[in-house]
């Protein structure tokens, strides 16, 4: 029995040591980010809080205005936005919409935006859409919806007023930069539905040209078409425009990247706060142009996955990049669902090239730098929008409008080309010796 008694004891006072050892492990870890962060003290911020909320319940004029549940999500919308742009608090409304944009269609402009020094920016208008026919440019900034400041606007509020029933005006007033002109556009929302892949077509001496408007599900498909289509006719080199290109899908920007590279070869990478979240995205598919000399055109409306497919293709040597630094846009934001209704969207990593560029912010910059004037790319793009097989009209007459980008683009495959023949040439001599 003394035995049993005495091993029992043993048992617990093991148990105890573990515990004890357990808790110091613990206090030392919570010391260790204490002193790492002393400025922290959530229980004083959040005393702090509560103390504003009181004295604003207490002494605010309009008591209607001073409900708990007002004063809170006030609160967690302005938190959510201090942080970035790209951040936000959604009530439980404000959610349902949001999965209800996802899935379903709308009546919008054509007009991709996001915030650029805090301030409302139009990255690109999509061609063929109200917003492009209206005569928006990339960089315009948008100072008013519907005489309504959007100075202290989220970019979702933004969205959220920009679009609206088919067929319905909206107004919006315009600060354009490069000239310090503000202007009014009254604008007829329509559904918008554009192609991604065009203009495809062999420009001179086996150089193609393929244009991304976008990056949505059939675009990959659609630019495989299109390569097909120009290899059958005596492709030897590509431009790949991506000007104007605002974004869209990752999985299209991968699939599109990939068909320029080999299997295995890193297109990009998402980092987070915590190194353990890195997530790296690799080509893959089946069909692959590995020897194609490539050209990618890029501009300022270049944004998000066109940036990830510039990125990619220049780090890894396959396309030299001609025109303009890009947009900047290469951030993640997860929504989280509360058990309320309600969610945050919370900006939680960034998009990185395979050499470690990081995008937000920076964009891509081209190898080779052509800058162009805003109204003469203006004329270029309309030109561009004419349906196929249009007759010469007043404005264009029987010359385009000269793309001064794309004229350098070739200029750069053409030498790019002679020099493949010279060393292919020199090459074949050294075997012919062997």
């Amino acid at each position: 029995m003394r035995r049993r008694f005495v091993s029992h004891n043993l048992g617990w006072m093991i148990v105890a040591m573990i515990l004890t050892a357990n808790l110091m492990v613990g206090a030392r870890l919570y010391q260790a980010e204490a002193d790492a962060s002393p400025q922290e003290d959530a229980y004083e911020s959040i005393h702090l809080m509560t103390t504003v909320i009181q004295h604003i319940r207490s002494y605010y004029v309009d008591q209607e205005m001073t409900s708990y549940n007002d004063l809170i999500q006030g609160a967690l919308a302005g938190m959510l936005q201090s942080l970035d742009a790209h951040s936000q608090f959604m009530d439980s409304d404000m959610y349902s919409d949001m999965k209800d944009d996802t899935s379903g269609q709308f009546g919008g402009l054509g007009v991709v935006i996001s915030m650029r020094d805090n301030v409302l920016t139009v990255i690109a208008p999509m061609e063929g859409t109200p917003g492009f026919e209206a005569g928006l440019l990339p960089g315009d900034k948008i100072i008013e919806i519907e005489t309504e400041s959007t100075e202290r606007m989220s970019l979702e509020d933004a969205i959220k007023r920009l679009r609206g029933p088919v067929d319905t005006p909206v107004t919006i007033k315009v600060l354009r930069p490069d000239t310090q002109e503000v202007k009014d556009f009254t604008i007829i929302r329509a559904e918008i539905e554009v192609a991604s892949v065009k203009g495809a077509e062999i420009i001179e001496d086996g150089i193609g040209y393929v244009r991304i408007t976008q990056f949505n599900t059939p675009t990959a498909n659609d630019l495989q078409a299109a390569l097909e289509d120009l290899e059958a006719q005596g492709m030897r080199a590509l431009i790949l425009d991506l000007r104007d290109n605002p974004g869209g899908l990752l999985n299209a920007a991968i699939e599109v990247s990939q068909k320029f590279l080999k299997r295995g070869d890193l297109v990009v990478y998402t980092q987070g706060r915590d190194p353990r979240q890195k997530q790296q995205f690799r080509a893959g598919g089946r069909a692959h142009y590995t020897d194609l000399p490539m050209a990618i055109l890029i501009n300022r409306g270049s944004a998000s996955a066109s940036e990830i497919v510039a990125g990619a293709l220049q780090d890894h040597r396959r396309a030299i990049l001609v025109g303009e630094k890009t947009f900047g846009k290469g951030s993640v934001q997860s929504v989280i669902g509360l058990d309320d209704g309600s969610a945050i969207r919370l900006t939680t990593a960034k998009y990185y090239t395979p050499s470690e560029k990081v995008i937000h912010e920076r964009g891509i910059a081209p190898q080779i730098e052509v800058p162009v004037d805003p109204t003469d790319w203006r004329r270029v793009r309309e030109f561009q929008a004419r349906p196929a097989g249009a007759l010469p009209d007043a404005e264009f007459g029987n010359e385009p409008p000269v793309d001064v980008q794309l004229e350098r683009a070739l200029d750069v495959l053409k030498g790019v080309m002679v020099f493949e023949v010279r060393r292919n040439g020199q090459s074949s001599k050294l075997m012919a010796l062997k």
